[in-house]
């Protein structure tokens, strides 16, 4: 058959992504794949210098996504599918591009773990991931906040569309670091391998860090064995140590069997210059999934979940009971998942993968020779596929890399269209069209227009400040801009993102002058954090609920004032704002925020919830336990309220209720890759009951009471020994 792409609906059991976060993403990641400066120092120099270069500090100005929950129901999701007599891809536009599925036709076998069900979890920078098929992981250390988002795609011509070939393209415009990309996807006559040519380039006047890894989900089982080209590897575990290991064993184990490590923990590869890059995950008869490309994507990488309790309820986690394991083989930049590397201005990484099944002699595949292992891999890889073929595909590809989409297949967001618009950017084969722009884009294009950002007005939008954008250009307009609520508010949020933390806060005093928000004093309670005065956050916070939920009711109660601010400094900008600025406040009134209930119920539980930290911080349970239970029912049932409630009782010394609270069972959504807060709480809680006091317990005590009061499998999320 002639290679074929068709739209259609794929329907799974699905827990929605729910509303974005309103509150900008401020503090710090959280992110678990770093190494102190120490380790740094023993690393080769090329990968000490880009594990040092360009760090995300925050994912500003992307928003969080943690509305989510675990109740699903079936829903259809927009799929696109490529097929020839060798294949069948699914891929989900709607959802970061992710392929869902590759099937070899002549065998029925699928070659990726396909997730039954869509459940996200808190694993991409921003918040929401779910697991399986091949994601495009684009934009800094971590899984890409594009995950669960839309991207652009459209029907394009392929570099054999002589017989009527086509490729999938798609695209979006990455905003951790300004960057468009795109992913051409095709199947070339009769073959077996899907073909998938990447570009990223750098439209602007300055380098830009750049970070890319095809991570693919891949069967396991404990005949699993991933091989790749290399005698060593970069092992890193989640105590955040990054060290050099032989392969395939080490520790007393051979690490190329996924399920032969208690613990999750990366594999990073180290591929000989001038070695062909690939990848392979072949099961028992020596069959399964391989991975290879041009030499520019040098990195190969296994991630392991590991046998362990932690490895197997998180894989758990992510889908439903009785689902088979997975493990991932991935293809990056970079040596390691560590490094970002720099993309000169003007210029562009381009490359191709190819995706296809393999069979190999299972005796050689298993064999104790680890070099026979990979020679007879290599030897079925070249010819099933040989790398000149590669090497001519990417050739052949690259002229149509720039071809103009001829149908519209999916919409991604307006982010590109608004630079577009911007920047007046020549991006032949990407088109950010005008008509993507959508509500979220509407008021950056007025202040490009206007020179003036429209503030905040009464009505269902009231419960959100709005999406912020941080880049320099932007900041210059918003630094130009009449000062106003907003336009303060958003200023701030761009200084933050720039480091300059003292113009930040001026700017949202100043925002505060013009108009008391949530929004603002949370933000102001961030940076009081930040520089060491977590009593007067909590106090801003407390007053952010205060006024969330009195205008949610009605008129606002009596509550004790906010704390006098201290004094600012004002600094005159350039321009109209600036003269604004220097002349003080332009209004003091609190404008009303609408009964939107979606927009306020996501509100109220992000406040809340910083709030309820804030206070805890501050030793001041008693307010925590106030705010907690001054939220509406539907938000205090959710489970990382639920977990929150148990913190406070501890902290009010209240230890069995704290225990009640885990006996009777709950489920943290949004628990953070690597996140502790499970396992912490229940041996503060059980370490109490066994003192009765705050008294501290000896090791011994500690090693009997633990032993004595395991924590629960269904709280056991820990990704490294105790």
């Amino acid at each position: 058959m002639a290679t074929s792409v068709r739209r259609t609906t794929l329907t799974l059991p699905t827990a929605p992504v729910g509303p974005d976060n309103p509150l900008p993403a401020l503090r710090p990641l959280d992110e678990v794949h770093r190494v102190d400066d120490r380790t740094r120092a023993t690393l080769p120099t090329d990968m000490a210098r880009q594990v040092a270069y360009a760090p995300l500090r925050s994912v500003l100005p992307v928003r969080l996504r943690d509305g989510y929950g675990r109740d699903r129901a079936p829903a259809a999701l927009d799929a696109i599918v490529l097929e020839n007599d060798q294949l069948r891809v699914t891929v989900l536009p709607g959802l970061g591009g992710r392929v869902h599925s590759l099937v070899h036709k002549p065998t029925g076998r699928e070659l990726l773990y396909r997730n039954p069900v869509l459940q996200p979890a808190d694993f991409a920078l921003n918040g929401a991931w779910f697991s399986g098929g091949i994601e495009w992981n684009i934009g800094a250390t971590g899984h890409t906040t594009l995950s669960c988002a839309p991207l652009h795609a459209a029907r394009v011509p392929a570099p054999d569309a002589a017989d009527g070939g086509a490729m999938v393209r798609l695209w979006e415009w990455e905003r951790l670091r300004d960057l468009p990309f795109q992913v051409d996807l095709w199947l070339p006559a009769d073959s077996a391998f899907l073909y998938v040519g990447v570009r990223i380039r750098n439209p602007h006047h300055l380098p830009a860090p750049v970070y890319w890894w095809s991570n693919i989900a891949v069967p396991e089982d404990e005949h699993t064995r991933v091989l790749a080209p290399a005698d060593d590897a970069w092992h890193f575990g989640y105590t955040r140590t990054l060290g050099k290991v032989p392969v395939p064993e080490w520790d007393g184990a051979d690490r190329t069997y996924p399920l032969r490590g208690a613990y999750p923990a990366d594999y990073f590869y180290e591929v000989p210059d001038g070695a062909r890059r690939w990848i392979a995950s072949l099961d028992a008869d020596g069959g399964g999934l391989v991975q290879t490309s041009t030499d520019l994507l040098r990195g190969r990488k296994l991630f392991v979940w590991g046998a362990g309790p932690g490895g197997r309820r998180w894989q758990q986690w992510l889908t439903e009971p009785g689902t088979g394991g997975y493990a991932e083989i991935q293809a990056g930049l970079a040596r390691t998942q560590l490094e970002h590397i720099p993309l000169e201005a003007g210029e562009e990484f381009a490359w191709l993968e190819a995706y296809g099944p393999l069979t190999a002699d299972p005796a050689a595949v298993h064999g104790a020779d680890w070099a026979a292992a990979r020679h007879e891999t290599e030897t079925r890889l070249e010819a099933a596929l040989p790398r000149a073929a590669v090497d001519a595909a990417y050739a052949a590809w690259r002229p149509y890399a720039d071809a103009e989409p001829a149908e519209r297949l999916a919409t991604g967001s307006g982010w590109g269209a608004l630079e577009i618009e911007r920047g007046g950017f020549q991006l032949p084969g990407t088109p950010f069209d005008p008509d993507t722009l959508g509500e979220e884009q509407e008021p950056w294009r007025r202040l490009l227009r206007t020179g003036a950002l429209p503030d905040w007005e009464p009505g269902p939008s009231r419960a959100d400040p709005g999406a912020s954008v941080v880049a320099p250009a932007w900041r210059d307009l918003l630094e130009a801009a009449p000062s106003t609520a907003a336009a303060e508010y958003h200023l701030g949020v761009a200084q933050w993102h720039a480091g300059d933390r003292a113009q930040a806060e001026r700017s949202w005093e100043r925002s505060l002058r013009c108009a008391e928000t949530p929004w603002t004093l949370r933000c102001l309670a961030v940076a009081d954090t930040a520089a060491g005065h977590p009593a007067r956050a909590a106090e801003r916070l407390l007053r952010a609920v205060r006024l969330l939920l009195a205008s949610a009711a009605g008129p606002e109660p009596e509550t004790s004032p906010e704390p006098e601010a201290p004094p600012v400094l004002e600094t005159a900008g350039t321009g109209q704002g600036g003269a604004q600025r220097e002349a003080g406040a332009v209004s003091v009134a609190t404008p009303p925020i609408a009964a939107d209930p979606l927009a306020l119920e996501t509100a109220e539980a992000a406040l809340g919830r910083e709030a309820i930290v804030a206070l805890l911080a501050a030793d001041r349970a008693d307010d925590a336990r106030a705010v907690l239970d001054g939220l509406r029912p539907a938000i205090r049932a959710r489970g990382r309220f639920r977990l929150l409630r148990a913190q406070v009782l501890l902290a009010q010394g209240d230890a069995l209720a704290a225990r009640a609270v885990f006996d009777e069972g709950f489920e943290v959504c949004d628990l953070r890759e690597g996140d502790e807060a499970l396992s912490d709480t229940w041996y503060a809680i059980v370490e109490r009951l066994a003192t009765g006091t705050e008294d501290p317990l000896t090791e011994e005590d500690r090693a009997r009471t633990h032993a004595e009061h395991p924590l629960p499998v269904a709280y056991e999320f820990r990704m490294r020994p105790a």
